[in-house]
């Protein structure tokens, strides 16, 4: 039976904690037979008291049992920046040189990632924490806009529920398609999910330096970003060469112009997304893409899903988009 650890440390969060014990405990094989034995350990030992802020968990196993691990799981903490015990630290790292496959859930990645065992791979965690994992471990390959990364002996999950979309891919990887489908229906949840984390990701206003020459500028392209505009027309509004726009740009907003306004544009398309019926064709127009197929692709590479698949995601209920819509509706009377 394929043995999987669940390493609690101090300040555990309950969700990425639940998640593995939960699915693999309950995966059947075929004949009926349980697919994993489930062992919780703590740093301080067998039956130490973990706290978990707001319950405290005693575990039944300490780190000796990750050296007979075919799988870790390192589940988030409340505060990944907090140093991880060297005897956890040498605990995984010995364990990856038996072979055993290590997995982080949410920012169990910054776990992971102190051990050294992730340099120069790539790796995901939530989306809110991924600057902060990139800027402490420059040498990991941080990617915010996937749901999990499989490096093979190292994977890695976003936030919450793509902690169980990484364990249903295990289950997958270790016992093939129908036993991870039970395991999926089980927990009510797709096998696989469209899209990837990028879905999720709050996108802010392109900014706009309070002060700068450019101020104006970002003002006027915001309230005409559904105009058919090219780099021309925004250099004529600026009064300076493409060359000199693209210059000062990049020094004082750190992108270009047009991917300052397609950003804009595509932000004003969730909005609409998410509130209206409106069909995707005409949202393309109304925020400014003379072409649909242009505004698919540009979505897609931004977002990280289809329109369609996003609007399913994000719809508001109906009665919120019926009182949108009698709003545009009397305003256009």
């Amino acid at each position: 039976m394929h043995t999987l650890a669940v390493l609690a440390l101090d300040g555990v969060i309950a969700f990425d904690l639940a998640t593995p014990i939960e699915v693999f405990s309950r995966t059947r094989l075929p004949d009926g037979s349980a697919a994993y034995e489930v062992r919780i350990c703590a740093a301080g030992g067998a039956g130490e008291e973990v706290d978990a802020g707001v319950f405290t968990l005693r575990a039944p196993w300490g780190l000796e049992a990750l050296a007979e691990a075919d799988t870790i799981v390192l589940p988030g903490v409340a505060d990944p920046t907090a140093p991880v015990p060297e005897e956890v630290l040498d605990a995984l790292r010995r364990a990856a040189a038996g072979g055993a496959r290590i997995v982080s859930i949410c920012a169990g990645a910054f776990t992971l990632a102190a051990t050294g065992l992730l340099d120069g791979l790539r790796a995901t965690t939530h989306w809110v924490a991924a600057p902060m994992l990139a800027e402490r471990y420059p040498a990991v390959e941080v990617d915010a806009a996937v749901l999990y990364v499989d490096n093979g002996q190292f994977l890695t999950s976003a936030g919450a529920a793509a902690g169980l979309d990484l364990c249903l891919h295990l289950i997958r990887r270790d016992h093939g398609s129908a036993v991870a489908a039970d395991a999926a229906r089980l927990s009510v949840m797709p096998l696989e999910r469209d899209g990837g984390q990028a879905q999720f990701i709050v996108h802010p206003r392109p900014p706009a330096p309070q002060g700068s020459a450019l101020e104006p500028l970002l003002h006027w392209l915001e309230e005409n970003a559904g105009q058919d505009l090219t780099l021309d027309d925004i250099a004529d509004r600026a009064g300076m060469s493409t060359r000199t726009l693209n210059r000062r740009f990049r020094e004082q907003t750190g992108t270009t112009p047009l991917q300052w306004l397609h950003r804009a544009r595509i932000r004003e398309a969730q909005y609409l997304l998410e509130t209206t019926g409106h069909p995707v064709d005409r949202i393309a127009s109304r925020v400014g893409f003379g072409s649909p197929t242009a505004f698919r692709d540009r979505f897609k590479r931004l977002v990280g899903t289809s329109p369609h698949a996003y609007r399913h995601a994000f719809r508001r209920a109906p009665e919120a988009v019926a009182v949108v819509g009698s709003v545009e509706s009397a305003s256009t009377v």
